[in-house]
């Protein structure tokens, strides 16, 4: 598998980690409250951006480099900051990063598809 062949593999994949985020949010209820409140809700949601963050550190350089509207890093970090210091985790922060920066990751892979498939 070619470097760009494995990047496009990993933003299918970090899409679908979006989209779960996504439906975890919608199946628990869109609520700051109910993350607080609900350990499944929170675990579901924050091994989604684990994953996402694991994800991010496995593209190229080229690929980081060539689409560089996004924080790769701090997305990477954000995932180091939650498995390493997970039960000091702001959940606040957490929620910011679901409600603001998620759907805006998940719409720039989105258009990084359709660029190389069109």
């Amino acid at each position: 598998m070619s470097n760009s062949e494995r990047d496009l593999y990993i933003v299918k994949k970090i899409i679908k980690y979006c989209t779960e985020a996504d439906q975890a949010i919608s199946h628990f209820g869109n609520s700051l409250a109910t993350l607080k409140d609900n350990s499944v809700f929170k675990n579901a949601v924050a091994m989604c951006i684990l994953q996402i963050g694991e994800l991010v550190g496995h593209l190229s350089d080229d690929f980081v480099n060539k689409y560089s509207n996004i924080p790769w890093r701090q997305i990477k970090g954000m995932r180091n900051r939650a498995a390493h210091g997970y039960e000091d985790f702001d959940v606040d922060i957490l929620w910011q990063t679901l409600k603001g920066d998620l759907p805006i990751l998940h719409d720039y892979c989105n258009s990084i598809l359709k660029l190389t498939t069109d």
